[in-house]
């Protein structure tokens, strides 16, 4: 039998596969992708189309901020994009790191690696690849990347910890990520909770937006900043496919806040101090005037 945990993957697994055969127009107009249509209204996604990179046949608009704006990306850097989609973030990634670097984008929907290889092709990137994968167990070694990225792809995972310990291994000492995101102020109602739609639409799974940075911090990241917050109104055409007008009213009197975070965080420079601290020794021992001389009998 199959765990909780294993369920929400798969019908998360589910709906991107069909949303990677949508239109970006459709995707827009729904909750991520995933939920009931709201007109031309987009909930979440911000655009893309200012950013050097852009290519509107991997904008899926399934975004909830612009998490390589802030990113910080310097050319020759390898930078690894999570849940990485039709390959939006990554094409953008790509015009900061330039032909030196390295982009990889990691999706665990058979359907979107398809879709954003073809991009990739049609664009003549290769130094830019995308592997089949979960982002709980990534398929790439330890301390590899100078930054990583995502865009609204944590708050569908059930295990969160997991994939923050996961950045915190990949990344090289002192890289660091840019991560947008959905966090709660406030507890959502039951039926919102428990929708699977929902779920797959990026807002019941997300967590509190305390308990999100206390888990960055616990898995030994620093400089921990959100470098942009604005809150997400859900249409109350969508929330009345799930509550009761009563329900709703009181979700609304509730003042509980659904926001989407971008949020950087920088792993600690362990690594390297070590090796600074070798070879100030070594210095230290080249300039002693107690080491052996030949024929001095010390050695």
């Amino acid at each position: 039998m199959k765990t909780q945990e294993e369920n929400l993957k798969e019908i998360v697994k589910e709906k991107y596969g069909e949303i990677a055969l949508q239109s970006s127009a459709y995707n827009a107009s729904t909750c991520c992708g995933a939920g009931p249509s709201a007109g031309s209204y987009t909930i979440m996604s911000e655009s893309y189309e200012h950013l050097k990179g852009y290519n509107p046949d991997a904008d899926l608009s399934l975004g909830c901020g612009l998490p390589t704006q802030f990113a910080n990306i310097q050319a020759g850097d390898t930078v690894i994009d999570l849940g990485s989609g039709a390959g939006n973030d990554c094409f953008i990634a790509r015009a900061e790191t330039g032909a030196t670097g390295k982009v990889i984008g990691i999706d665990f929907t058979k359907a979107m690696i398809e879709k954003a290889r073809k991009n990739a092709e049609k664009l003549g990137y290769n130094n830019v690849e995308f592997r089949e994968g979960d982002i709980e167990n990534m398929p790439v070694s330890d301390n590899i990347a100078d930054v990583i990225v995502s865009n609204c792809v944590l708050n569908l995972v059930p295990n969160k910890r997991n994939v923050i310990q996961e950045i915190f291994r990949v990344l090289k000492p002192s890289g660091h990520f840019s991560i947008s995101d959905i966090v709660l102020e406030g507890d959502l109602p039951e039926a919102l909770k428990t929708a699977a739609e929902m779920y797959a639409g990026c807002v019941s799974g997300a967590i509190q937006k305390s308990e999100y940075l206390q888990l960055i911090k616990e898995a030994g990241f620093t400089n921990i900043t959100v470098q942009k917050e604005k809150p997400i109104f859900l249409p109350d055409n969508i929330l009345m496919e799930y509550l009761s007008i009563d329900a709703l009213k009181e979700f609304l009197a509730s003042g509980t806040g659904i926001y989407s975070v971008t949020v950087y965080a920088k792993k600690p420079a362990v690594e390297g101090a070590k090796k600074e601290k070798i070879r100030i020794n070594l210095a230290d021992v080249a300039n002693s005037t107690s080491c052996c001389t030949p024929g001095s009998g010390c050695c």
